[in-house]
């Protein structure tokens, strides 16, 4: 993995969100999406139609959730529904009320005993202990020009294969470049009930 940070002001990240940026004929879509519970871990429940997602200390005893090979069984992580394997995707997260996670994307075939971040198949964002770091095959790269925002945007680019996380209130930008191998979906982990 290759991880580059750049910090953008205003009114770069003004033309990347509205997609000047972009080369003509290749619009980014701005990504609607639920979370996939077949793949949520049993201690997740999602609520407010699939798209939000609780940390619960004591979830389903595991031995009770219903089997499913979909569904990741070591560690707190949701995918969402929809594949992505050409174009450039923007969605936002409210962030506000977790204290430690890591969103970013996935293939959709990554091994479900895995952390997201933590193999070569993801790439994601982590906040952990009030850091920020890009992380991919277990490398964590801090990004230290973020704060803690109440929501986060990401842009994947699945043509030049970067995918960015963007402090909306700063206006920055962090972008990791890598090989992603198609088809991906956005993945959310959650590490405290905050």
């Amino acid at each position: 993995m290759a991880a580059g940070r750049t910090m953008w002001g205003g009114m770069a990240m003004a033309r990347l969100l509205q997609g000047s940026c972009f080369p003509s004929g290749q619009p980014r879509r701005y990504l609607n999406f639920k979370l996939d519970e077949k793949t949520a871990h049993c201690s997740l429940d999602l609520f407010k139609k699939e798209t939000g997602v609780i940390y619960r200390m004591i979830g389903i005893d595991p031995t009770k959730a219903a089997k499913n090979p979909e569904r990741f069984t070591d560690w707190a992580v949701v995918l969402a529904d929809t594949p992505l394997s050409s174009g450039r995707h923007y969605w936002e997260v409210t962030v506000k009320r977790w204290q430690e996670f890591r969103i970013g994307v996935a293939e959709t075939n990554m091994s479900r005993e895995e952390c997201i971040g933590a193999d070569n198949c993801s790439w994601v964002y982590a906040y952990l202990q009030k850091k920020w770091y890009s992380m991919a095959s277990s490398e964590m790269i801090p990004v230290d020009f973020f704060g803690k925002p109440d929501r986060v945007g990401f842009l994947l680019d699945c043509e030049v294969k970067t995918l960015s996380l963007i402090e909306i209130e700063k206006a920055a930008v962090s972008t990791i470049m890598t090989e992603f191998r198609a088809p991906l979906v956005p993945a959310f982990a959650l590490c405290t009930s905050q």
